[in-house]
Formats: C-alpha cells, sequence, structure tokens
C-alpha cells in the first residue's frame, strides 16, 4: 500500500479546503486531497456571491439579523457575529487572489440583493462567482511550493488511534484512508493535522443542484470515527432548479429573483408568493421552496415560471450571463430575455454537520472542519443566501490559523496500519450497488423532503436500518470502490437526517412536519453523538 506522509492533510479541493491550504505556515507540507478533479466540487457550480456588509448604508448588525430571523432563531449568535465581522476582509483576500467581481457604475463593487438580505451586499462575478473563486484558489495553490493537489482520491474512513500499530484508543485522527481512482488501490495518508473540507449531502435526494460527489463523505466518516454531528434535519431545498427532462441539476440563482424575478403559475401566469409571506419572492429560501412545492401539490402541476423577462434584455444578459448561454442551447431552447424558465425545488444545502468551533476544532485532536460539512452555528435551522461561500472563507482561514499557532501541540503520527484486503474479493454484483443507491434517493425524496410526516420519517428509517445493513455486508466482502464509499456514506447520513428529524417535535426554518406544525419558544440544537 502507498504511504504518503505530509504535516497536513486537506481533504476537499473547494473553498473551504483551498482557504485552509493557503493559510497553513509555508513551511509545512501540504495535500489537498479531491475525490475527483480538483474544481469538481460545489463551490465551482455557486452562482450567486458572496455576503459581506461593504456598502456604508448597511451595517454588520443588519447582516447578523438577517442570518438570525433566515435561521429561524437556532444560530449561534458568537458564530453569526465572527463570520459576518470577518466577511469584508474574506472578500478582500479574494480580490488580492484575482477574482473578478463585477463593478459598480460608482461604487468598487455592484452589490445585489438576495432573498432574506435586508440590503445590497452580495458581491459577484455576474452569474459564476463560485467558478471564478474556485479558478483563484486553484491558481494559487498550484503554484504554491508546498501544497500539492492530488485529484481522484476518494477518502474511505479517518485513520484514528484504532489504526495504530501500537494499538493506541487515543481519540486522535492522524490521516486517511483513500482509494485512488486511477490504480484501484487504497492508499495511506498520514499527517498531524486532518481538515475536513467535503462539503454537504444533497445528493442523498433524488432531484438535487449539487455535483454528484456530494454525498456526505466527511459527516459519515468524521461519524464512524467518532465526532458529535448536529441538527442534520435542516436541510436546504432551492427553489429555483431548472425544470427539464434531460438537463438535470441546473441551478437558476437566488440573485434572479432578487434583480425583480417573479414567481408564476403556468397555467395562468399568476404570481403567488404574496398569499404565503409579504417579502413575496425575496422571502427566505424555506419559505419560497414550501411555497412551491405547495402550488405543485394543489394545483398538480411539473413546474411553475419564474419570468424576468420584464426586465431589459441588456439588463439580463449582463446579470445573468452564464444561465442566458445554457438555456438557450438546443437542448433547452429558452430565450430568458423573452420568455419564462420552469423551476422546481431541489435538494441543495446541507446546514446541520459535524460539529465544530470557531477555530474548526471538532471532537477528535488532530481534526478540524470547514464549510459547509460543518454545524458551525452559523445557520441555524435555514442558510441565509450567499452565507455558503462566506462560511468556507472564514473558517477555513479559521483553521488554518489554529494549526499554525498549535503546532508544537500537535505530535506526530505513531506507525499506522495498511488496509487489509486479505479476506475480500472483487465484486461480482455492482448491480446491489446502483440498486441501493437508486432506491436511497428515491425514498428519501418521498418521505424526507420539503413538508415531512412522522409516519413517513418511521418508514424511511426503516428502509435505511435495511440498507445499511445491505451495504455493511457488501462492504465487509468486497474491495472498495469509490460507487460502494459514496453508497455507505449516503446510507450513514441519510440515518442521521431521518434520525434527527424524529427527535425535533416541532415545525422550525429548513424541517417542517405536518405532525408538529407549530414552531416551539426554545431553539434547541439536534445532537447525535456516536456509540462508544
Amino acid at each position: 500500500m502507498a504511504d504518503h506522509a505530509y504535516d497536513v492533510i486537506v481533504i476537499g479541493s473547494g473553498a473551504a479546503g483551498l482557504t485552509a491550504a493557503l493559510e497553513i505556515d509555508p513551511k509545512l507540507r501540504v495535500a489537498v486531497l479531491a475525490k475527483g478533479e480538483i474544481s469538481g466540487g460545489s463551490t465551482a457550480w455557486a452562482q450567486g456571491g458572496i455576503a459581506a456588509v461593504l456598502d456604508v448604508g448597511d451595517t454588520f448588525e443588519s447582516h447578523i439579523e438577517d442570518t438570525m430571523v433566515a435561521g429561524a432563531g437556532l444560530n449561534d449568535r458568537k458564530a453569526v457575529e465572527f463570520v459576518v465581522e470577518n466577511a469584508p476582509a474574506a472578500v478582500e483576500r479574494l480580490a488580492e487572489l484575482g477574482v473578478p467581481f463585477n463593478r459598480g457604475e460608482t461604487d468598487r463593487w455592484h452589490l445585489t440583493r438576495e432573498g432574506g438580505h435586508s440590503h445590497r451586499r452580495i458581491v459577484h462575478v455576474a452569474d459564476a462567482t463560485g467558478w471564478a473563486v474556485q479558478q483563484a484558489f486553484e491558481k494559487a495553490a498550484s503554484e504554491h511550493p508546498n501544497i500539492t493537489l492530488v485529484p481522484n482520491m476518494v477518502a474511505i474512513d479517518l485513520v484514528t488511534g484504532k489504526h495504530a500499530k501500537d494499538g493506541s484508543a487515543e481519540r486522535r485522527v492522524w490521516g486517511v484512508y483513500a482509494v485512488n481512482r486511477e490504480t484501484h488501490r487504497v492508499e495511506l495518508f498520514t499527517a498531524r493535522a486532518t481538515i475536513l473540507a467535503t462539503g454537504g449531502a444533497s445528493r442523498a435526494w433524488l432531484y438535487s443542484t449539487n455535483p454528484r460527489g456530494s454525498t456526505g463523505d466527511g459527516i459519515a466518516m468524521a461519524w464512524r470515527a467518532g465526532c458529535r454531528v448536529s441538527n442534520m434535519e435542516f436541510n436546504q431545498f432551492h427553489p429555483t432548479c431548472l425544470y427539464n427532462s434531460e438537463v438535470k441539476n441546473f441551478l437558476i440563482t437566488e440573485a434572479m429573483r432578487g434583480e425583480g424575478g417573479k414567481l408564476k403559475i403556468p397555467t395562468t401566469g399568476r404570481r403567488f408568493m404574496k398569499r404565503f409571506d409579504s417579502r413575496e419572492e425575496l422571502a427566505p429560501r424555506d419559505i419560497v421552496a414550501r411555497a412551491i412545492d405547495h402550488e405543485l401539490k394543489r394545483l398538480g402541476l411539473d413546474y411553475v415560471h419564474l419570468d424576468i423577462s420584464h426586465r431589459e434584455p441588456d439588463f439580463i444578459l449582463s446579470h445573468f450571463p452564464t444561465i442566458a448561454e445554457r438555456l438557450a442551447k438546443p437542448d433547452i431552447g429558452i430565450d430568458i430575455t423573452r420568455e419564462p424558465i420552469p423551476v422546481v425545488p431541489a435538494a441543495h444545502y446541507t446546514c446541520g454537520g459535524v460539529v465544530a468551533d470557531l477555530d474548526g476544532r471538532t471532537d477528535l485532536r488532530g481534526l478540524y472542519a470547514a464549510g459547509e460539512v460543518t454545524q458551525s452555528g452559523l445557520h441555524g435551522a435555514n442558510r441565509l443566501a450567499s452565507n455558503s461561500v462566506l462560511e468556507c472563507l472564514v473558517f477555513g482561514l479559521a483553521a488554518g490559523r489554529h494549526i499554525n499557532g498549535s503546532w508544537a501541540d500537535l505530535p506526530p503520527p505513531p506507525p499506522i496500519r495498511a488496509w487489509d484486503e486479505s479476506r475480500v474479493t472483487h465484486s461480482d454484483e455492482e448491480v446491489v450497488v446502483h440498486h441501493n443507491w437508486r432506491e436511497i434517493r428515491r425514498f428519501m425524496w418521498d418521505y424526507v423532503g420539503i413538508v415531512r410526516t412522522t409516519k413517513r420519517l418511521e418508514r424511511a428509517l426503516n428502509r435505511v436500518n435495511l440498507l445499511r445493513q445491505e451495504t455493511e455486508e457488501y462492504y465487509g466482502n468486497f474491495r472498495v470502490t469509490p460507487d460502494l464509499i459514496e453508497l455507505r456514506n449516503l446510507v450513514e447520513v441519510s440515518s442521521l437526517i431521518v434520525r434527527s428529524a424524529l427527535e425535533r417535535k416541532e415545525s422550525r426554518g429548513l424541517h417542517y412536519t405536518l405532525d408538529y406544525p407549530d414552531m416551539l419558544p426554545e431553539a434547541v440544537d439536534t445532537v447525535l453523538t456516536p456509540e462508544g
């Protein structure tokens, strides 16, 4: 088995992971592992932008309040303050790295507004901000002499004390086992500090705006290693994913509604958001997604329309060039300057995750986490638009700084046992993996979707328990493959989501249940703790 020794290992190559890698002391050797291409994660897919107080008429307190309101009071105010107050510096750092934010007519940058925000505070690069951020980070990391970018390396499990040859049971992480997509062999990466930056778990649902790799890998690995997870029931469904039988997972940014896009019933052309919220199209995502879901079910529709064609064509094309270009292609054939866009909600963002503090520290020594993989306290019961990349930037920086400051307290790893494949064979039944993958995403969509009931959640728990048994049996008998690893992680995080949803006896933010439609007076986190 190939054995790679570094000072720091970062699992995940998006905004959180690369921010952390670039902050690590340049004398230390850092490996950044990606399960596919370096730019294959969710960061590159982010359209909208990054929220920060940059306008003279805006305030930190306003951004904090907007975040707390969107999060239905479940946010940790200290975490919200920490992120909001560090946001302007994070944006400045991106500008220094070469991110070409859109310029304003009179101000330095053009600021747009999205749902839930009381001010214009979203910096953006047209409608492809994430791609610009990803490219800037990749360029900086690739030019760094002590950062090694390692693509096509699928993490299997964290290396903990139980993997040490001396049999230590210490609650510490020393790196990760990962399978190389090109050689199909398991490799060992050891380090004094490991950072999880693996993103969320939105591919647990049938319809998702996320790339295929969003299978909750970091959450599942951390849980198996002994970390607590929190608030896994809060899964954000983006209100406006393109409805098209051939083109999957194409997101229509929140900013389109922020710039005047209207939601309408296709058969009548009538708007409907006023019946659900006084903020109409600018209401937070959970409210808009539930409103669309309600209208789809009430009227038996497949989609609703998002229409911005009343704005000037030049305005539309300058603000949303990527969307306009993609939708105009022959396989879709929509001219957004003249006609509406068919949209449906789709799983988009995981607000819960691995419990982490303001330094990115988890329950296990030597293990840090940043970005969507965490429950940092920022989002509460619902993420405010354009706070996601911001969270990656602020907590990636915090994790890197804490590692630098505590390096003397991070001991080198002991000798670690090699990955044991002596009792497994190559699978001759891959159909099991693909069947179970499809089944889990279907019942999560049907039973653990935008609107829930206790009976549906109990059905989902029964199914996920059976799938866990099948998957673990399969995992124990056959050599690991990327698809099997992802299925195993999907089963794990789906179980955590359902169990968390069953524990919450109220409706709050993104978790809405018909059996408990009211919100309780006290906001309390759901925290699950591994046995042992």
